[in-house]
């Protein structure tokens, strides 16, 4: 690991002589000592990760605005011109040609005339942000969100364009934007993990483990998936073994790797598995509190939306208070998805032939946990240290696909937004042309999204580094900019 801002080809020509012994010593060196032993010191120490601890707090390399991190994440890619992006024109001309493109081929094939938005946008809050009908309760949020509408992504696929969300690449192998925080930033909470990544009631996103993947980065520091609808598996003590059954097991078992760690000291995969049984171990205590929504009172139930009747936004409801009492614990990083795997938009943001039936569905679904995940850290202080961000993987069409009544994919212009800590409330960033079709100003890359995300953290995208396979890894590969423009 590197956490300089040494050239990459410097920092390989420094560390070769160390690379060579490493490599040589047949794998008795963990990842994890393989990133200290990298570490590169020429521009301050470099954080040092112990095998044994490795989710120790680490310092960022600058103060941070943000201690804490929740990703709402809505899988199938949300229409932002139905939502957050407002276009007078599309009222205007609905039901002619786009100017310029009017033979356009998109991702499913030729698309017909331009669409007006299906929900009424109007203006909320103090600062008359534009929002539509479909999301009224975010709405009412509008002066604490920083909106950003000239986002686009290399990729038009779900797949892929879900990874570079997430990973900064388009293919498989990647560590998530969790992975990376946790590995530079460790936890405040040694008895729960680091980074949670919480699926949807209804199932996993469309690029499912990557989502949340360490990639090559150490084992650790990848995600542990776990909602209040799918505990962690195999937490529980099997009921044929009794608790001092347990208990006695476990001191066996540290009895025995304690006498082989002193045989061989140094070897630190001993020292992290060690410390992986640890944290099972005191998992079991602390997760069944934390998932144990029980002790909620009814008005903060009924802010998220947390007893409705419909069983899914209830049950997404609960996530989102379980990501608020998971930051209340300490958690580094918490990823909440909104929508399932390819289902023809039937459980995801998918809209391609009937988006006004499934988006009704899915806007309730979506809408008031979300708004009450945002009160609700505001009300308790958290939102001054928590950084919310609400994303998808890209926008779709402002025109219907040809014979159909829903919108194909855009890559080319979308938005996402942030709230809370270190970013200015209730202001809009970069812009669509006229029709929300392509991203005309300020255009944005995810790579810069990502820069941005890491420098609210107190993280410099350029510095966070990691060797592997011949070359000094980051989130951002070699691209990304802090967009200062949105920073408090």
């Amino acid at each position: 690991m590197k956490l300089s801002n040494m050239h990459p080809r410097s920092a390989l020509q420094s560390t070769s002589n160390r690379r060579h012994f490493l490599a040589s010593a047949g794998g008795g060196l963990s990842a994890l000592g393989v990133a200290a032993a990298l570490a590169d010191s020429s521009h301050g120490p470099a954080p040092e990760i112990d095998p044994a601890n490795p989710y120790e707090p680490r310092p960022s390399h600058f103060p941070a605005k943000a201690k804490n991190v929740i990703v709402v994440f809505c899988s199938g890619a949300l229409s932002h011109v139905d939502t957050f992006d407002f276009k007078p024109e599309l009222e205007r001309l609905h039901g002619q040609p786009m100017p310029g493109n009017e033979n356009l081929v998109s991702f499913q094939g030729p698309n017909g005339n331009l669409t007006r938005p299906l929900w009424k946008f109007r203006p909320r809050g103090e600062s008359g942000k534009m929002i539509s009908d479909l999301v009224p309760h975010i709405g009412e949020m509008a002066d604490d969100l920083c909106f950003f509408h000239s986002l686009t992504n290399k990729s038009n696929t779900h797949g892929p364009a879900e990874n570079v969300m997430n990973t900064g690449f388009t293919f498989d192998g990647f560590p998530s934007m969790g992975a990376w925080v946790n590995f530079a930033l460790g936890s405040e909470n040694r008895d729960l993990p680091s980074f949670v990544a919480m699926e949807d009631p209804r199932g996993m996103p469309q690029s499912g483990p990557n989502n949340w993947a360490n990639g090559f980065l150490p084992a650790a520091f990848q995600g542990t998936p776990f909602s209040t609808t799918k505990p962690i598996r195999y937490l529980d003590r099997p009921d044929s073994i009794s608790t001092k059954t347990e208990l006695a097991s476990r001191e066996a078992l540290r009895f025995l790797e304690q006498q082989t760690q002193d045989r061989f000291p140094g070897d630190q995969q001993l020292a992290a598995r060690m410390a992986s049984y640890e944290l099972a171990a005191r998992m079991q205590l602390q997760v069944p509190d934390v998932v144990d929504l029980s002790g909620e009172p009814k008005h903060i139930l009924e802010l998220y939306g947390a007893d409705s009747s419909n069983k899914t936004k209830a049950d997404f409801a609960n996530n989102c208070i379980l990501a608020r009492r998971m930051i209340e614990r300490g958690v580094r990083f918490v990823q909440l998805f909104n929508g399932a795997y390819a289902s023809g938009g039937k459980i995801n943001w998918d809209g391609h032939s009937k988006l006004k039936e499934q988006y009704d569905v899915h806007g309730e679904i979506l809408d008031q946990p979300v708004a009450g995940l945002l009160k609700d850290l505001k009300q308790r202080g958290l939102l001054e240290s928590t950084l919310v961000v609400f994303a998808t993987e890209f926008g779709r069409m402002p025109m219907f696909q040809a014979g159909t009544y829903g919108r194909d994919h855009n890559p080319n212009g979308f938005t996402c937004w942030l709230a809370g800590a270190g970013v200015k409330p209730g202001f809009s960033y970069g812009a669509t042309d006229e029709f929300g079709f392509r991203a005309q100003e300020n255009v944005m890359t995810v790579h810069d999204f990502h820069a941005t995300i890491l420098h609210l953290m107190g993280l410099d995208h350029k510095r966070l580094t990691f060797y592997h396979n011949g070359i000094q890894r980051r989130l951002t590969d070699v691209h990304g900019e802090v967009i200062h423009d949105v920073l408090a």
